[in-house]
């Protein structure tokens, strides 16, 4: 089950683990017995590895503007020289 995040008007916040089901229902606070309303927030991404994060913004990105990925300057495929097929035949890199 999730944990939501409430808070009561007298003795601040707390958490309840639920039912998806009565995620948004008000929640009695366990030291006062006081109705509280639930409090929505921003997943903290602030622990999240830097990798992650990282990867997880470039897919986002890409998702809308995809990444444009070039050859090195000065050699690879674009140095027209040939090269020998597994089957025996020539070919070249970058035509």
């Amino acid at each position: 089950m999730p944990i939501y995040d409430f808070v009561c008007g007298d003795c601040g916040p707390f958490e309840q683990r639920r039912s998806a089901a009565e995620s948004g229902a008000p929640a009695a606070c366990p030291s006062c017995g006081r109705e509280a309303r639930r409090v929505y927030s921003m997943p903290n991404t602030r622990r999240m590895p830097t990798a992650l994060s990282g990867a997880m913004n470039r897919a986002e990105k890409s998702a809308h503007e995809p990444e444009v990925i070039q050859r090195p300057a000065g050699g690879g495929a674009s140095s027209g020289k040939k090269h020998q097929h597994s089957h025996g035949r020539p070919w070249a890199l970058g035509h």
